[in-house]
C-alpha cells in the first residue's frame, strides 16, 4: 500500500504582510514535505538513503521535533522533554522506529505544526525569548529558522525522492 498525503500545498501569497507571509512560507515547505511522500511504498518511505542512515520518513521525524524544540520548547518555555533525542543518541530523530507507521508521523508531525501555528498566533513577531546560542531571539527569527530547516530537509527530499523513483518537481 502506498502513502497518500493528508494535505495539500497552498501557494504562498506574492504580497503580503510580514507575518502572514512567514506563516504561508512556512505552510508552504511544510505541506511540500509531506507532499513528497505521496505514492511511496513502506519500504520507500523507510528506506535509508545515506550512510547516516537518513530517510523520507526519518525527515518528517526530525521535523516534527524540530517544530516541537523550536515553538513550544524554546519560544514558549513548555516544560516538557526532547521527543526521541538524548546526550547518548542525538540522531534518534532521524531514525524510524520498526513499531512507527507513515501515518503516525506524519500525523503527529501536522499535529506539532498546528501547534507551533497556535504558539505563533499568540505572540507578537517581537516577543523574545532567551537562547544560549545567540542571547535572544524573537519569534520572527523562530519562524525564519524553522522555514529554512524545512526548505533545506525538502531540497534533501527531492534528491531522496528522485533517487528512489525518478520523480522531481517542486
Amino acid at each position: 500500500m502506498t502513502f497518500t498525503a493528508p494535505l495539500t500545498r497552498i501557494e504562498q501569497p506574492g504580497v503580503a504582510g510580514e507575518r502572514e507571509a512567514l506563516a504561508a512560507g512556512l505552510d508552504y515547505h511544510r505541506a511540500t514535505l509531506v507532499t513528497k511522500l505521496d505514492g511511496l511504498d513502506d519500504e520507500q518511505l523507510r528506506r535509508r538513503m545515506t550512510p547516516t542512515g537518513l530517510s523520507p520518513l526519518g525527515l518528517v521525524k526530525h521535523l516534527w521535533g524540530v517544530e516541537q524544540w523550536w515553538f513550544a520548547i524554546q519560544f514558549a518555555r513548555a516544560d516538557e522533554p526532547v521527543m526521541w533525542v538524548t546526550d547518548d543518541d542525538m540522531d534518534a530523530d532521524f531514525r524510524i522506529e520498526p513499531d512507527e507507521t507513515a501515518d503516525g508521523i506524519v500525523a503527529g508531525y501536522l499535529a506539532a505544526c498546528e501547534r507551533s501555528r497556535q504558539i505563533a498566533a499568540a505572540a507578537s513577531l517581537d516577543d523574545t525569548v532567551p537562547n544560549r546560542r545567540r542571547g535572544r531571539v524573537d519569534l520572527r527569527w523562530v519562524l525564519l529558522h524553522v522555514l529554512e530547516e524545512t526548505a533545506r530537509h525538502n531540497g534533501h527530499m527531492d534528491i531522496m525522492r528522485e533517487m528512489i523513483d525518478g520523480v522531481t518537481g517542486e
